[in-house]
């Protein structure tokens, strides 16, 4: 009898081809922290802009909340293809701290201990990066959602950042602070509407309205992105002629947002403006070669946009230790 013996080229034509024969989709590459620990923050300059990625912990939500416009088997074969879960998302909660000339400014707050078990890192790992809770000098909040306001006051109902001062949108500030609002809004929403009210109205917190265009400190912009929520804020940064976009959640998936910009979330409170900030945010970047910043990009979160036919793609920033 013939003993067939298939050469390292035949098993990578059959592995090539195991999709198509029904096997097994390839295992995920599900990688821990070090240790065992989560990552906690990372440093990296843009021109003369020290900034540092940090990390309020993760969690977790179903795949059904995300391209709710779209076929849900396409979804979850797109998820499929890019090695992620076809059940549900993970998604990184990615904060930063700029660092320009004489301000320390803070992006959005995270969730507290009010959210998820998973999140609420936020002081501690910024104790680990070497920041007091002293040194910041504004917290600009990208929109009023619980993982990103509801950390505005600690467990004895006091400001975490009771010395900065603090900035949001002022048709973010508007919509959630409506008087009946709760009222309004679908009961998914309710709870929602309570933690952005008792966040934004926290005792001792004042805090200024911005309108698009508004210079946070020289070299920091906040820019309007409506969509995600109605008066959603992003930021631009330029130091020495480097540039970065600081998106929020106008940008929440690195992979499925940019090669199927068109589709949008559960969450995505005007889908027709979600689609069309996020277009215009990764042309943006795309044209004028400008570095992104996501909240709930794999950590840390920073990379470049590219052109794919009327697409994207999401390109990770390669970092480099130097001395």
């Amino acid at each position: 009898m013939t003993v067939l013996r298939p050469s390292r080229r035949d098993i990578l034509k059959m592995s090539a081809a195991a999709p198509l024969l029904g096997l097994a989709a390839p295992a995920q590459a599900n990688l821990g922290g070090p240790d065992g620990t989560q990552p906690s923050h990372f440093r990296f300059t843009l021109g003369e802009a020290r900034l540092t990625v940090v990390s309020d912990g993760y969690f977790t939500g179903p795949l059904a909340t995300v391209g709710v416009n779209a076929d849900p088997e396409e979804v979850q074969a797109f998820m499929r293809t890019h090695f992620r879960s076809d059940t549900e998302v993970f998604n990184h909660t990615n904060h930063i701290i700029i660092e320009l000339g004489a301000a320390k400014v803070l992006v959005d707050v995270g969730s507290g201990t009010r959210f998820a078990p998973t999140t609420g890192r936020l002081m501690e790992n910024l104790e680990t990066a070497g920041f007091a809770q002293e040194d910041i000098t504004h917290v600009v909040l990208t929109h009023a959602h619980p993982d990103h306001v509801w950390g505005i006051r600690d467990d004895f109902d006091e400001l975490v950042f009771p010395d900065a001062e603090y900035l949001i949108g002022s048709t973010e500030y508007d919509w959630w602070m409506k008087p009946g609002l709760i009222d309004e809004v679908p009961e998914t929403l309710q709870q929602f509407v309570v933690g952005a009210v008792n966040s934004l109205s926290a005792e001792g917190l004042q805090i200024n309205m911005a309108q698009d265009g508004h210079t946070v400190a020289p070299g920091i912009t906040m820019i309007d992105t409506p969509g995600h929520t109605h008066g959603h804020m992003a930021l631009h940064i330029e130091s020495e002629g480097e540039q970065l976009l600081i998106v929020g959640d106008a940008i929440r998936r690195a992979f499925l947002n940019f090669a199927r910009p068109d589709w949008y979330g559960a969450v995505d409170m005007d889908p027709e403006k979600t689609v069309s900030t996020r277009k215009r945010l990764l042309d943006m970047a795309a044209t004028d070669g400008i570095s992104m910043l996501g909240y709930h990009f794999p950590f840390p979160g920073v990379g470049n946009v590219m052109r794919d036919g009327d697409a994207y793609r999401f390109v990770p920033a390669l970092w480099r230790w130097e001395k």
